[in-house]
């Protein structure tokens, strides 16, 4: 038997998928499901209980419309300018004005005057055109006024609908949209409470319910890089559990062996390498049932990070049973995955595991006829870990003619970072001086030569920091 062969069949965990479902769903949950609000309790971890995403919701109202004042009444005549006074400072929505609407914003204004004249203020057509409305002013960069016909159109659709109605899901996506266009992230992530909330009540089993999972899961992602949560952990929480959940929807629908399994697999790989490698704030003392959750979930979450290492060599290994059985026995994929695995355990300080592991890689492109070509390019340079997209561990590098910061460097056959030197002529930044040491602390996967680690210099490792 070659010693590929050996590799496959030592990696080959029968029932690893549903093992992993399992796992998904043998946990107490962290958040309880309430109509009228989503806390930062618990995340569930079955396809029927909401995970958490932090925010309150709040209610929608239909804009009111307002009438000119009369001039001929004393109560009002006072407040108006008179032809020698200023004009008074213009609100943010009449600001807004100013941009002149385009063809279809006027359509759309047109067609909402002769929904309202016919059907009334709550016509069952109007939040379809206020959607429209809204989208077309977004394209104008009208942000503002692009959220109050989302807000009016979701109101409208509650009203129309029920108050979990399929209808306001559009709305409530572009409305987020523009939130985050105006850096609203803390509105936003309120309205993302609630767009899971309604999602939950109107999409049955299938690929709509599985997108709409991994959207909820990037966004905790997301909420917490922005720091939008007092205890970070429980966005990285949130986003594990959304991601198996995804997992155990296509499972079921599709069987192990489905390729759509391996998106929410990755996702639950970045997952981990965020767990694993969390160092913020933890919950603080106190006996409200706010600080109790918290503590709850902070034990849950210490139990995970213990547990890290297994959880990410279990989600690579299953990502790899399943793309050797879509791919053929592809070597080329064998090797990429084997590489995965030999990174994840070459990060967490497994050295003598991962060099094994990396040896067999370059052993499955041994039988290729493009054999040394490929082996370059999988292991010809040192890299940074994590190296998996969504987490990798430095910004992207850029070209050294358009750089503004030039770094030199080794990176030893152990991947420490040794004899870091600034080669440019540009001036100290206290995030330039961050990254510097950001990088001294990273560890590399280093340069192979025929089966072996070795010694790299590293120059024109460039950065244009005028994009960070």
């Amino acid at each position: 038997m070659s010693t590929s062969s050996q590799s496959r069949k030592r990696l080959h965990l029968p029932g690893l998928i549903p093992g992993l479902i399992v796992l998904a769903l043998s946990h107490e949950t962290w958040a309880q499901d309430s109509a009228a609000t989503v806390t930062a309790e618990d995340i569930p971890l079955e396809s029927e209980q909401a995970p958490i995403v932090s925010g309150q919701e709040s209610n929608d109202t239909i804009g009111q419309t307002s009438t000119a004042p009369d001039l001929d009444d004393p109560q009002t005549a006072d407040t108006q300018p008179g032809p020698d006074e200023p004009a008074p400072a213009l609100s943010e929505a009449e600001q807004a004005q100013v941009i002149a609407d385009s063809v279809a914003v006027s359509q759309y204004r047109d067609v909402i005057d002769t929904l309202e004249v016919e059907g009334g203020a709550y016509a069952q057509q109007l939040p379809e055109q206020l959607l429209g409305l809204g989208l077309s002013l977004q394209q104008q960069g009208r942000h503002p006024e692009a959220i109050d016909a989302f807000k009016r159109g979701v109101h409208l659709s509650r009203i129309n609908d029920g108050l979990y109605g399929a209808g306001q899901l559009p709305l409530l996506e572009a409305q987020i949209t523009s939130h985050v266009a105006q850096g609203e992230f803390e509105e936003a992530d309120e309205r993302q409470t609630y767009l899971y909330r309604v999602q939950r009540r109107t999409m049955g089993v299938g690929d709509a319910r599985v997108n709409a999972l991994m959207q909820q899961a990037q966004w905790q992602r997301q909420a917490y890089e922005l720091g939008l949560s007092e205890y970070g952990f429980t966005r990285l929480l949130a986003m594990w559990d959304l991601y198996r959940q995804a997992l155990t929807d296509i499972a079921d629908r599709e069987g192990e062996n489905s390729p759509k399994l391996l998106e929410p697999l990755y996702g639950m790989l970045r997952s981990q390498y965020l767990i694993a490698g969390f160092s913020g704030e933890m919950a603080s003392g106190g006996f409200t049932s706010e600080a109790f959750g918290a503590r709850q979930e902070e034990n849950r979450f210490n139990a995970y990070k213990t547990s890290a290492y297994k959880r990410g060599q279990s989600v690579i290994n299953a990502i790899y049973n399943l793309n050797q059985q879509n791919s053929d026995g592809n070597k080329l994929q064998s090797a990429r995955d084997l590489r995965m695995l030999g990174d994840w355990q070459f990060w967490h300080g497994r050295k003598d595991g991962a060099l094994t592991t990396y040896r067999t890689a370059i052993m499955e492109l041994a039988e290729r006829d493009d054999a040394q070509e490929q082996t370059q390019r999988l292991f010809g340079n040192a890299e940074p870990l994590p190296n998996l997209a969504g987490v990798r561990a430095l910004p992207d590098t850029g070209s050294p003619e358009q750089a503004d910061l030039l770094l030199e460097f080794g990176v030893t056959a152990g991947g420490r970072v040794v004899d870091l030197d600034r080669v440019d002529e540009g001036p100290e930044s206290s995030k330039i001086n961050r990254l510097m040491r950001q990088l001294r602390n990273t560890r590399f996967r280093p340069r192979f030569e025929e089966g072996e680690p070795v010694d790299s210099e590293i120059t024109g490792w460039a950065y244009d920091t005028s994009t960070w």
